[in-house]
């Protein structure tokens, strides 16, 4: 399918797999977003009025992974399917996205033996901040990769320390690994990892460490929890890292709405927090006739 779209048109078509758009869904049954994007898309001329809302997104979706028009989205499906569904299982691993360390925001993160980041960088994207991406994530997670457009990958490379790892996506949307990423979970910096957690799982983590939680006023708490994780040892602070994220951000509990998901929109949902109840508002949503959502407002 090729269908020539403007940059505006283009950014309408990746905001069709947003958070936004998905929360829309879940809450309702229906996204006027959805809507609206579809026509800002060009999208909705260009499709017959058949079918359902999900075969509209998968269609979409198989327009985004054409190589000119490939944004951070696809880089992300592609993880989700080959990498962590692929490899692993939302029972026994779990993805993070967008994950916050400092000032950056890690594109995606697999929790299963180990933790393994990704950034993305696409067709669409420079290598401007990448080393100080790359320097933030280490100091939380065991392996870094970068997954990039074939033409970024000699610049990657010549960027990059050889504990990086480089994964490239092809033409065909196929994976592969251009250099495998060291694991080192002992040179994780533990008073970064705090800073990125929640309290609960900052406390948590010192619970499984048998670590005990101090008793002081709420101003002082924060410096205080500092103060002990800067006296962990690396690697037993990253393996409770992983047991306690892989309960707190869990996606056992999406295991059955994904068999109902078309398979474009799983990524987005999987990298948006839904309660559990909203799940048959979803499945509504893309299973609702094209014509009928066209007139969502």
């Amino acid at each position: 399918m090729k269908i020539p779209l403007n940059p505006s048109q283009l950014t309408a078509a990746a905001r069709l797999f947003s958070s936004a758009v998905v929360r829309e869904m879940a809450d309702t049954g229906r996204s006027p977003m959805f809507c609206r994007l579809a026509h800002e898309s060009g999208l909705k001329s260009s499709f017959k009025n058949e079918g359902i809302v999900g075969n509209f997104l998968d269609k979409a979706f198989s327009l985004l992974k054409n190589k000119a028009y490939r944004y951070e989205y696809v880089y992300k499906a592609a993880v989700t399917h080959k990498l962590l569904l692929g490899v692993h299982s939302l029972r026994s691993a779990s993805m993070l996205s967008e994950f916050r360390i400092g000032p950056c925001k890690a594109d995606l993160v697999i929790l299963n033996g180990t933790s393994t980041v990704y950034e993305v960088k696409s067709e669409r994207d420079n290598l401007d901040r990448l080393e100080n991406q790359l320097e933030a994530y280490r100091k939380v997670f065991a392996r870094v990769n970068v997954i990039a457009a074939e033409e970024h990958v000699q610049s990657v490379a010549a960027k990059v320390s050889k504990d990086v790892g480089i994964l490239v996506l092809s033409n065909r949307h196929q994976i592969s690994t251009v250099r495998e990423a060291a694991n080192r979970p002992d040179n994780i910096d533990p008073c970064a990892v705090f800073e990125s957690l929640t309290k609960d799982e900052a406390i948590a983590i010192l619970n499984r460490i048998g670590r005990g939680i101090p008793i002081v006023p709420n101003t002082r708490f924060h410096a205080e929890m500092l103060k002990i994780y800067a006296e962990l040892d690396p690697f037993s602070l990253h393996e409770c890292m992983i047991g306690v994220l892989k309960e707190t951000r869990s996606l056992q509990p999406l295991s059955k709405l994904m068999q109902e998901l078309p398979k474009s929109l799983q990524t987005a949902v999987i990298s948006t927090q839904l309660r559990q109840r909203d799940h048959l508002n979803l499945i509504k949503a893309v299973r609702t006739p094209i014509s009928e959502a066209f007139a969502w407002s």
